[in-house]
C-alpha cells in the first residue's frame, strides 16, 4: 500500500495541471481584451476611480504572463480611447500619470521576458515625456522575440479607418489597386495579425470602437467581472469558450 506521503509526491501540483491543460488547449494567436470596467470595481469599493484604475494597471502583468504561458503569441489591450478625453480632466490627467508611471517600471520586466512592446493609437495628443517613453519602450523591446503586447492608447477605429482612406487618396493610388490588403497595410496594426478573440470585462457587450476593420471574423467574448478580477480562473474560462468555438469564417463545415 502506497503511503500517503509518497502518494503526495506523484500527485501533479496545480500549477502543472493548469501548464498542461494551458498547453493542450487551443489558444488564440491573437486575444484583444477592451479592459472595461476599472472606475466601477473602485466604486463598489468607496474608492476613487483613480484606485481603479491602478488596480487594473497592475493586472497587465499578471494576465500577460498567463495569457504567454496558454500560447497567445499576440495581446492587444485597449487601455484609453480617443472618446476618453471626454471624461472628467481629473481624471484623464490621472490615467495619464499612471501610464507614465507603469511604463517607468513595467519596461525593463517586460524586456527581460522578451516581450515586445508595440503601441496603437494617436500620440500627437498625449504629453510629450509619455511620448518619449512610450518610443523608449518600443525601441529597447523592438528585437524581442516572445509575446507581443500592443497597447491601444489614444485609439480609435474610426479615425483609423479615415487616416488610413486619407493616406490612399493622397497617395493617388489607383483604384484597381484599392484591396484589402492594401487597405489593411495602412492600419496603424499592419504589424500584427487580426485578432482571433475579443474580450470585453464588465459583461459589457459593445465593441466600442475597438479594431472594427481587424475585428471582422473575430470571435467574442464577454467577461462578468471587472478588469481588475480579471485573472486566473477568468481567464481559463474565456479560454476554454473559445475553445469550444467553432471558425467558420463564412464557410460551411
Amino acid at each position: 500500500m502506497t503511503s500517503p506521503s509518497t502518494n503526495n509526491a506523484t500527485r501533479p501540483s496545480p500549477a502543472a495541471i493548469a501548464s498542461s491543460k494551458a498547453h493542450h488547449r487551443t489558444a488564440p494567436h491573437h486575444m484583444a481584451i477592451i479592459m472595461d470596467g476599472n472606475g466601477r470595481w473602485a466604486e463598489e469599493r468607496g474608492l476613487p476611480r483613480s484606485e481603479g484604475h491602478r488596480a487594473g494597471y497592475e493586472n497587465i502583468r499578471g494576465v500577460v504572463e498567463q495569457l504567454g504561458r496558454a500560447g497567445v503569441r499576440y495581446v492587444t489591450l485597449f487601455a484609453f480611447s480617443t472618446e476618453n478625453w471626454d471624461r472628467p480632466s481629473e481624471e484623464v490627467s490621472s490615467i495619464l500619470a499612471l501610464a507614465s508611471e507603469v511604463i517607468k517600471v513595467e519596461t525593463k520586466e517586460l524586456h527581460r521576458k522578451n516581450v515586445r512592446i508595440l503601441h496603437v493609437g494617436r500620440s500627437d495628443r498625449l504629453p510629450a515625456e509619455l511620448q518619449s517613453e512610450i518610443v523608449q519602450a518600443m525601441e529597447l523591446t523592438r528585437e524581442n522575440t516572445g509575446l507581443t503586447l500592443c497597447v491601444a492608447f489614444d485609439y480609435g477605429g474610426r479615425t483609423e479607418i479615415v487616416q488610413a482612406v486619407r493616406s490612399i487618396v493622397e497617395e493617388g493610388l489607383p483604384s484597381e489597386e484599392v484591396t484589402e490588403e492594401s487597405f489593411a497595410s495602412r492600419l496603424l496594426t499592419r504589424e500584427i495579425p487580426d485578432p482571433d478573440l475579443i474580450i470585453r470585462t464588465g459583461g459589457e457587450f459593445r465593441i466600442s470602437n475597438f479594431l472594427l476593420w481587424q475585428s471582422a471574423y473575430a470571435e467574442f467574448y464577454s467577461a462578468p467581472v471587472n478588469w481588475p478580477d480579471f485573472k486566473d480562473s477568468r481567464i481559463d474560462c474565456a479560454l476554454d469558450e473559445y475553445g469550444r468555438r467553432e471558425r467558420r469564417f463564412g464557410r460551411v463545415r
